[in-house]
């Protein structure tokens, strides 16, 4: 046998442990075995490690000799329209897989996707090249599909709904493509204390990366396989993760064995890449022979997938994998070095390839049999670089000059301090050669010392000098229609949206008229992107609303991804935001208030008619059936804005805005009682309900309302907290049943009594809060608030003042300039007016009653005739001008005609004049 003499030294090994576990020298036989079986395979078995510099010079020189027919990729079967797409992008790129509208999985964990980082410096994108731009030669994904990646793993579901800036990839599950990581915890920590390292990144670079680098390919294959097979059988057997893969190893195998069965390709001239934990895989249906049992696939869902290419990045890579801070960056640069090093030329797509195309060498002869490389490699230490002072010294010079413009008190003797100090910690670590993260440790140790004086560290900086965080770019051609679309439809602007950097807009719609659409079009994706894509500098969208000029801060080169996924919901933008407005009025969670709010959201946005009669009837559905008021103040709010958008825009008010409001005056009528009396209802709720009947009152009259069902409603209403009991006499003076010096009577009999005393700050707050309804009640509010200030004690009002302000910041905002404009008018403007001041409330009524004692009509006739101006004013609003003639002549006239005209008056309208009467104090 090829393995017989390490299998014989590693059985030695494990009995002279002595101590050590019984499974051991099985673990370590296995392992041997799992190398010798997986090299035995007639269908070649390619380890790799996702984003391995050494992987990817490994199979780069592979398919330069063996130049397959037929190259099978370890990647989501459904994603390989895909790959044609990357010669119109800039890597890092990454396949996506999105879908919003769910079949067969819970609707709640919407929208799922998918994610496959590819880097120039990863195997993957070798193999995807050379298939792409090498005539006759067939890529084939044999992966599962990614509806099969949420069925084997139901409980991956997106993690949250914010996305951080710099996170590229979002809440999407990556497709971990040649994943190579212990999978048990004791091993890795082991690993890393014993080579010294800090995290895993590290130990892979300094144990595996470098001594793979230059080796040939048949120590490659072994070293990787006997990798991945010892982490295989160290990794816990009883996960759900380990019963996955191991579905995985069938589902490729029997895709491999379909396809060689259809095309009758011959395994010999095909390559099968995956990663080194799957090449030792040794399930039953592994295999290429004919005979070997297939696994049964299961179905797809009834889930419409759609893919796309977003941008990506080194350090999404890292979040999304968890790698090492700067360690992606790492390997693009090793790449890049080993590529010079040795002189080879990587494939690239067309359109991303600089330079000539180097030519295919003739393909090697057939491999001959396996032979053991394995004992060699093992029985000496790694073949390592020795010291480049050369590399060394260009990094300390550089990094000291980007610390100093960064703000760091850098100099050459920083410089030299970084250089001996990495050589010392390389050394204390066992290495002769400076690793990246040794360079990164002293560099922080003598340039950083204790403080930090801009926004990057110095192991940023290190991570900058080293190849920085590359972040990748789709193409033009590449984008969906809708991407494309905003692109085109925002090129009046100018700007280069692709550049990835923020930009200022600025337009002038007088100017340039045409730029009209551009506006509209920023103002719908401000509402459809999140975080900075779109932000409004100047100017605003709001009903009642009109600007002229504007101006924007656009940063749509950053967020490629935000708009490219808009594509998968629609063709156009304004497709997606009527999708969205109408995902969000029949939402199952969906209240009046929110469907009010997509009516006004489509009259902004989008102007169309139908779409907000839909919504409109929608709100009034979800009005009729709510059995709380909890969104009272909000429906308000939108009903009355959306009111007076239509009054002063249309000539009648829309069906369904009529509709609404007499539903929602009978809906209010009938809850007003129990939320009175409800507990969990609170004073704010109460309140926007009376708002919503008092000032819809006329019109909901004229639409064929009764006014008897408000007044029985309000006289059924018995609350008993203060606040609640407040409102109650609100509404009440509102509909003529408490006069206004009834309830000042009450008012005072509540500050003289003992044992009220201590509610009236809650009295007093249903007050603030009547305004809502009734907000001619402002007059009596400032004067019970300047009663209770002035009579109640100091330890009743002292703990009520802060109650009181974050009362009124958090659930009366609006109506505080309400209560300042009426202080302002009751209040005396100066100091010294202060001195003389004598409340309205307390002013001497001699003047009035004079006039009172002679009757109503000579009252009547004396405030006539001492404000003939108001009178005229009045008159000219009304369309009644004229003039004042004698009585024969008109309605005013000679001795005692002033009289007998408001007598008259008086006496046909009696509910008129006692209404002016409370009105003014009288």
């Amino acid at each position: 046998m090829t393995f017989d003499s390490l299998r014989e030294q590693l059985i030695s090994a494990a009995e002279a442990l002595g101590g050590g576990p019984a499974a051991l020298p099985e673990i370590l036989t296995g392992i041997v075995d799992d190398v010798d079986h997986a090299l035995r395979e007639p269908l070649e078995i390619f380890p790799v490690c996702h984003h391995s510099p050494a992987s990817a010079l490994a199979m780069l020189r592979r398919l330069r000799e063996k130049q397959p027919k037929v190259v099978y990729l370890e990647l989501c079967e459904d994603l390989q329209p895909l790959l044609t797409e990357l010669r119109n992008c800039r890597l890092p790129v990454a396949l996506q897989a999105f879908a919003s509208e769910l079949d067969g999985f819970g609707k709640e964990s919407a929208p799922l996707s998918v994610i496959a980082p590819i880097t120039e410096a990863s195997a993957e994108y070798q193999a995807v090249s050379y298939a792409l731009e090498t005539p006759g030669v067939e890529l084939v994904l044999v992966d599962r599909s990614t509806d099969h990646v949420f069925q084997w793993e139901p409980d991956v579901t997106p993690a949250g709904s914010g996305e951080p800036e710099d996170d590229l990839h979002g809440d999407a599950v990556g497709v971990e493509i040649g994943d190579l990581r212990p999978r048990f915890a004791e091993l890795e920590e082991h690993l890393l204390h014993h080579g010294r390292v800090r995290h895993w990144s590290e130990w892979w670079d300094q144990y595996v990366e470098q001594p793979l680098a230059g080796a040939d390919h048949e120590t490659y294959r072994q070293v990787m396989v006997l990798v991945g097979s010892l982490f295989r059988r160290l990794a816990p057997h009883d996960t759900r993760r380990y019963a996955s893969d191991e579905d995985r190893e069938r589902y490729m195998w029997t895709r491999i064995r379909e396809h060689l069965a259809a095309t009758g390709a011959d395994p010999a001239d095909c390559l099968y890449i995956c990663g080194a934990f799957h090449a030792a895989s040794r399930v039953p249906e592994a295999g290429s022979a004919p005979g070997t049992p297939d696994f049964a696939i299961s179905p797809r869902t009834g889930t419409t997938w759609l893919y796309g290419l977003i941008p990506s990045s080194h350090s999404a890579i890292e979040a999304q994998f968890g790698l090492a801070p700067g360690s992606v960056s790492i390997a693009a640069a090793t790449w890049q070095k080993q590529l010079t090093k040795h002189r080879l030329t990587p494939f690239k797509l067309e359109g991303q390839r600089s330079g000539r195309k180097k030519a295919l060498p003739v393909p090697a002869a057939a491999p001959g049999p396996v032979t053991d490389h394995l004992s060699g490699y093992l029985a000496g230490p790694p073949v390592l670089d020795g010291l480049d002072e050369e590399e060394l010294r260009g990094w300390c010079v550089d990094i000291v000059r980007l610390a100093r413009r960064n703000g760091y008190l850098a100099s050459t003797a920083d410089a030299i301090a970084v250089f001996e100090t990495s050589i010392l910690l390389a050394g204390m670590r066992g290495r002769a050669r400076p690793t990246p993260y040794d360079f990164q440790d002293a560099a922080v140790t003598c340039i950083e010392k204790d403080t930090v004086p801009g926004r990057r560290d110095v192991r940023r900086l290190c991570e900058i000098l080293l190849g920085g965080d590359r972040i990748g770019r789709v193409g033009y051609e590449a984008m969906p229609p809708l991407a494309r679309d905003v692109f085109d439809r925002l090129e009046p602007l100018g700007l280069n949206l692709e550049q990835r950097s923020i930009q200022r807009a600025l337009l002038d719609l007088n100017a340039r008229p045409e730029l009209a659409a551009c506006s509209q079009l920023l103002w719908m994706l401000r509402y459809l992107l999140p975080g900075q894509a779109i932000r409004p500098i100047m100017g605003s969208r709001r009903l009642g609303e009109k600007h002229f000029q504007e101006s924007w801060d656009l940063d749509l080169g950053r967020h490629q991804r935000a708009v490219i996924e808009l594509g998968y919901e629609g063709v156009t933008v304004e497709q997606v935001l009527e999708q969205r407005l109408r995902r969000e009025a029949w939402d199952p969670k969906a209240t009046a208030a929110i469907a009010l709010k997509a009516v006004e959201d489509s009259l902004l946005f989008l102007e169309s008619p139908r779409l907000t009669d839909e919504l409109g009837t929608r709100a009034i559905e979800l009005l009729s059936a709510e059995r709380t008021v909890d969104d009272a103040p909000a429906v308000l709010r939108r009903i009355r804005r959306l009111l007076g958008h239509y009054r002063a825009t249309a000539p009648v008010l829309p069906a369904w805005c009529e509709r609404f409001v007499t539903t929602g005056y009978a809906h209010y009528c009938t809850l007003l009682p129990t939320a009175f009396v409800d507990e969990a209802t609170g004073v704010r709720q109460v309140g926007a309900m009376l708002g919503f009947l008092f000032s819809m009152e006329s019109l909901a009259l004229s639409l064929g309302c009764d006014r008897t069902q408000l007044e029985i409603a309000v006289r059924q209403s018995h609350p008993e907290s203060p606040a609640k009991v407040a409102l109650l006499w609100a509404a009440l003076h509102q509909l003529g049943a408490l006069p206004l010096a009834d309830l000042r009577a009450r008012v005072g009999e509540l500050l003289g009594n003992p044992l009220v005393v201590p509610a009236v700050p809650q009295y007093v707050s249903g007050f603030v809060q009547a305004l809502e309804p009734v907000p001619r009640l402002a007059p009596f509010v400032v004067e019970t608030l300047s009663r209770a200030f002035g009579q109640l004690p100091d330890p009743v009002l002292l703990p009520w003042l802060p109650n009181l302000i974050m009362t009124l910041r958090q659930q009366a905002a609006e109506l505080v300039p309400l209560l300042t404009r009426e202080a302002g008018r009751t209040f005396p403007g100066t100091l010294a007016a202060l001195d003389s001041w004598i409340p309205p409330w307390k002013a001497p009524v001699r003047a009035r009653s004079s006039v009172v004692s002679a009757g109503p009509a000579s009252a009547a006739a004396v405030l006539l005739a001492a404000g003939r101006p108001s009178a005229d004013a009045v008159a000219a609003l009304l369309g009644c001008e004229g003039e004042w003639t004698p009585v024969a002549a008109g309605p005013f006239s000679g001795a005692g005609g002033e009289e007998a005209v408001v007598a008259a008056l008086l006496t046909a309208y009696p509910e008129a004049a006692n209404a002016v009467a409370d009105l003014v104090g009288a």
